[in-house]
C-alpha cells in the first residue's frame, strides 16, 4: 500500500474515532443537562404550587379537587407540563390532567421521601407512562406534611427533544468527517511532494546508501542547518578533527567544533566557495563549501567537504613520478635509438673499429654511472630517479653530473622516500628548465651533490641558468607562482617546500658564482627540526 493511501486511511480512521467519541460525549452531556434542566424546572414549579395559600387552604375544605384542579390545570397549560398532580399524604389525587383519575391513588412509588418533607427529582412510571418528575411536600400551618405536589414531563417528550439535537450532532459530525477527509488528502499529497514521491522503504534504502557512501568517501564532510547546527558528519571528518569515531558532534553548533569555519557565512550569503585552504588542528586542508538550496532556491543549510593537503600533495607527486618515469623511458629509448643508428651506419661503412670504440665508450659511461650510483646511493628509488634524470638530460642536450664526492648511504629507514624523491626530482627538473630557458649564451649544465655526513642529509642542486631576480625571491615557493608562461606552472618548488617542511628540514638558495642558482636542502636524520 502506498504511503499516500496509508496516510489518508490513518488520518480518516483517527478522525472518525475522535468524532464518534466526541459526539457520544457531547450527546451524553447534552441529554444529562437537558434532564437536569427539566427536572429542576419541574421541581421549582412543584415547590411553588405547594407553597400557594390557595392549595394549602383547599386541603381543609370538604371538596379539595374543586379548588385545586382548576388552579393546577391552568399552570400546567402555561408551563407545557405533561401533568401536575396534587394529592394528600395518603396519595389520593386531588388533581390530574385526566379528570376521571381524580380521587384515585397516585402511582410511581416515589412518594416516600416527599412525605418525610423533602423536595425531590425522580424518574418513575406513572399512569401516563415513564416520566421525569419534580415533587414537593405541602405543609400546614404547623409544618406538618399534608399533601404532595408532582409536576412531570414524559420521557418520550424529552426523547423527542434530544432526537432533534442528536440529528444536528450527526450532521455536524458528518460535515467534520468530510472536511477531515479533504484535509487528509491535502496533507498526504503535501507529504508525498515533500519527499519527492518516495515510499518509506525507498527512503530507508536511500538513507542506508547515503550513510555507506559518506563513510567510504575519503573526504571529510560536515553539513549544518540554517542555525549552524551540525546535522551530519562522516568518520573521516572526525579523523581530521582528531576526534574519536564515537564522538557525538551532531546537534552541536559548528563553531564549537570548527571555530574558524566559514559555513555560517555560506548559509548567510548562499554563495559557494571552492578550493579554499583551511587549518583544522595541525592539518592543512583544502575545503569546498556549498549551500543547500530548496526547489525555490531558499538556503536551508550548507555542506562542507575537505581533504588533507598532504594527501593532495602525495597524489600530485605520484602523478609526477609516473610522468617522470615515462619521460625517462622515452628519453632512454630515443637516446639508444640514435646510438644504434650510428653503430649501424659505421658497420655499413665497414668502420668496425669506430663502431667498437663507440660501443665501448657508451658502455663505460653507462656502467660507470650505474656502478657509482649503486655504490654511493644504494637506495633503489633515489638511484632510479637519478638514472632517469641522466637519460632525460642527454635527450635535452643538458650536461648532468652528480658530484663524485656524493654519498647517500646513511638514509634512515623511517624517512619517507617519496618526499626525498619529490625534493630531488623537482629541484633537478627546475634546474634543467632554467638552463634551457636561458638561451644559447647559457651553459646547459646541472650538477647535484648529495651527502649524509653529520646529523643531516644535504641535497644541493646547482644550475647555470639565468638566476632568480631579487624582486621575486620571496615568492618562488608560492603555489602557482612562475616566471614561465603556460598552465600547470608554479608547482615544483611549492611541492619541494611542502616536502621539506614535512621532513622538518629547511631549504635555501643563493646565486651561483658561475651564473645561475644553487638550491640547498637540509633534512635532519632524527626527524626533528633544528
Amino acid at each position: 500500500m502506498k504511503l499516500q493511501t496509508k496516510l489518508v486511511l490513518i488520518i480518516c480512521s483517527l478522525l472518525l474515532v475522535v468524532i464518534l467519541s466526541l459526539g457520544s460525549i457531547f450527546y451524553y452531556i447534552m441529554t444529562t443537562a437537558l434532564e437536569d434542566q427539566i427536572g429542576t424546572r419541574a421541581l421549582k414549579v412543584a415547590v411553588t404550587i405547594a407553597n400557594m395559600p390557595e392549595i394549602r387552604g383547599a386541603f381543609g375544605t370538604a371538596d379539595p379537587p374543586k379548588i385545586i384542579q382548576p388552579i393546577v390545570e391552568s399552570i400546567r397549560e402555561q408551563i407545557d407540563a405533561e401533568f401536575i398532580v396534587v394529592g394528600n399524604k395518603e396519595g389520593i389525587r386531588y388533581s390530574h390532567p385526566i379528570p376521571e383519575r381524580i380521587g384515585k391513588e397516585m402511582v410511581g412509588g416515589d412518594n416516600g421521601p416527599v412525605l418525610e418533607g423533602k423536595a425531590i427529582i425522580s424518574k418513575a412510571v406513572g399512569s401516563l407512562g415513564p416520566s421525569l418528575r419534580g415533587k414537593a411536600p405541602v405543609f400546614d400551618e404547623g409544618g406538618h406534611v399534608i399533601g404532595i405536589v408532582s409536576v412531570g414531563f414524559l420521557a418520550e417528550d424529552i426523547d423527542t427533544i434530544t432526537e432533534v439535537y442528536q440529528s444536528r450532532i450527526e450532521l455536524i459530525s458528518l460535515l467534520v468527517l468530510v472536511v477531515g477527509l479533504i484535509g487528509s488528502l491535502l496533507i498526504a499529497r503535501s507529504v508525498r511532494n515533500s519527499i519527492h514521491g518516495l515510499e518509506p522503504k525507498e527512503i530507508g534504502e536511500l538513507y542506508t546508501e547515503k550513510q555507506a557512501i559518506l563513510q567510504t568517501i575519503r573526504e571529510g564532510i560536515i553539513a549544518v542547518n540554517r542555525e549552524g547546527i551540525i546535522t551530519m558528519a562522516n568518520r573521516y571528518a572526525l579523523q581530521l578533527m582528531e576526534l574519536p569515531p564515537t564522538a557525538r558532534i551532531i546537534g552541536r553548533h559548528v563553531e564549537t567544533v570548527l571555530p574558524n569555519t566559514r559555513l555560517i557565512e555560506v548559509v548567510r550569503t548562499g554563495a559557494a566557495e571552492f578550493d579554499q585552504e583551511m587549518l583544522i588542528g595541525d592539518h592543512e586542508v583544502i575545503v569546498n563549501r556549498v549551500p543547500i538550496l530548496t526547489r525555490k532556491q531558499a538556503v536551508t543549510g550548507a555542506v562542507s567537504s575537505f581533504r588533507s593537503k598532504s594527501e593532495l600533495y602525495r597524489l600530485a607527486e605520484e602523478l609526477s613520478q609516473v610522468k617522470r618515469f615515462a619521460e625517462a623511458l622515452r628519453a632512454q629509448t630515443h637516446e639508444f635509438s640514435n646510438k644504434l643508428y650510428v653503430i649501424s651506419g659505421l658497420i655499413q661503412l665497414e668502420s668496425y673499429q669506430e663502431a667498437v670504440d663507440l660501443i665501448t665508450k657508451e658502455s663505460d659511461v653507462h656502467q660507470n654511472w650505474v656502478q657509482f650510483i649503486m655504490h654511493e646511493i644504494p637506495d633503489p628509488m633515489i638511484g632510479g630517479l637519478l638514472i632517469g634524470k641522466f637519460n632525460r638530460a642527454q635527450e635535452l642536450k643538458v650536461t648532468f653530473e652528480i658530484d663524485r664526492e656524493s654519498s647517500f648511504r646513511d638514509v634512515p629507514e623511517g624517512l619517507d622516500r617519496s618526499l626525498l624523491i619529490t625534493i630531488i626530482g623537482n629541484l633537478i627538473d627546475n634546474a634543467m628548465e632554467a638552463v634551457r630557458a636561458g638561451g644559447e649564451h647559457v651553459e646547459p649544465y646541472v650538477k647535484v651533490f648529495l651527502t649524509d655526513l653529520g646529523d643531516d642529509l644535504i641535497i644541493e642542486c646547482e644550475d647555470r641558468g639565468g638566476g632568480i631576480p631579487d624582486e621575486i625571491g620571496a615568492a618562488i615557493f608560492e603555489k602557482g607562482f612562475s616566471t614561465k608562461a603556460g598552465e600547470q606552472r608554479g608547482i615544483g618548488l611549492s611541492l619541494v617546500q611542502h616536502a621539506v617542511q614535512k621532513l622538518n628540514g629547511y631549504i635555501t638558495y643563493q646565486k651561483n658564482p658561475e651564473g645561475g642558482t644553487i638550491f640547498t636542502v637540509a633534512i635532519p636524520k632524527s626527524g626533528n627540526g633544528k
